[in-house]
């Protein structure tokens, strides 16, 4: 019988899985919506829907380049000793190959997109949250593409707790830009250069820091020489260009770059959970709750 949306929305709704899978369940099945749970139940995909709800904010961030074209990726799962585990690990690295290969818009068309087994990204997440056991998510990748006279920079910290990919254009030093990524994954920058950043942000800072200066009884004629002197530390703390360098302190990282005939292109920084909601478990509590029972 024809498959159709409303079919696929209803067993959505009962079992939580993905459409891709629904959409499978119910051809398999005929249309059966009995059986296609059942047959999402045996494929292990509705205990995956069942961990929908759980936080998932620990994980791998991981970086992988192949000719000119490379990409960073966060994929997250419920514990840190999750993201140790091997399965875990193979499970990203497909996942960024993948990316890397078909490049897609966003995420979910990255979920919705086809393996070469034939299933999609999604159903192979799904088949390794029921062999692994917590929920597992594609939280964000970015592919980045360079010239020929341009270097990848790749960096993990911690075992993938923060991965960075730098691009330098004007040579094809892969140790430099791993320098640079390096820095950036210690540092944490959030611009390149002072251009970047937006006016507003800076006028916000400029009318802080003369308020601060006022508050502290300093004449009103010299305030604005200082705010423009404490405005350049503000851009040294947020600016890639104007950090000290961490491996040479002596020199600021766009001097040292400059100095090896490259600049910077871009970056991007993945910290493992940044921004994410985040399970507090306090496991005396937990021990407790199952004593009273």
């Amino acid at each position: 019988m024809a498959i159709t949306a409303s079919m696929v929305k209803e067993l959505r709704e009962k079992t939580g899985a993905g459409m891709m899978d629904c959409k499978k369940a119910l051809t398999e099945t005929d249309g059966d919506m009995d059986k296609a749970i059942d047959y999402l139940r045996e494929k292990g995909i509705s205990k995956a829907a069942k961990k929908a709800d759980r936080i998932a904010a620990e994980g791998l961030a991981y970086v992988e380049s192949e000719g000119n074209r490379a990409v960073i990726v966060e994929v997250n799962a419920e514990t840190d000793f999750v993201a140790k585990n091997e399965n875990f690990q193979t499970l990203v690295d497909t996942v960024a190959s993948f990316l890397l290969e078909k490049n897609p818009a966003d995420v979910e068309a990255a979920l919705a997109g086809e393996m070469e087994n034939g299933t999609t990204l999604e159903s192979y997440i799904n088949d390794q949250i029921a062999k692994i056991g917590e929920k597992i998510s594609l939280r964000r990748f970015q592919v980045v593409e360079k010239e020929d006279n341009a270097a990848f920079g790749e960096y993990l910290h911690m075992g993938g707790r923060i991965g960075v990919l730098s691009v330098l254009e004007g040579t094809t030093d892969a140790d430099l830009a791993k320098d640079i990524a390096m820095h950036v994954a210690a540092i944490n920058p959030n611009y390149i250069s002072r251009d970047e950043v937006p006016a507003e942000e800076a006028d916000r800072e400029r009318e802080v820091l003369k308020q601060q200066a006022l508050n502290e009884g300093k004449p009103e004629k010299i305030v604005e020489k200082m705010v423009e002197g404490r405005l350049n530390k503000y851009f040294e703390q947020i600016c890639l260009l104007d950090q000290e360098f961490v491996k040479d302190t002596d020199q600021k990282v766009g001097k040292y770059v400059e100095s090896k005939g490259a600049s910077v292109k871009t970056f991007i920084r993945y910290e493992v959970g940044e921004g994410m909601e985040k399970r507090d478990d306090d496991f005396a509590d937990e021990v407790m709750s199952q004593v009273k029972k």
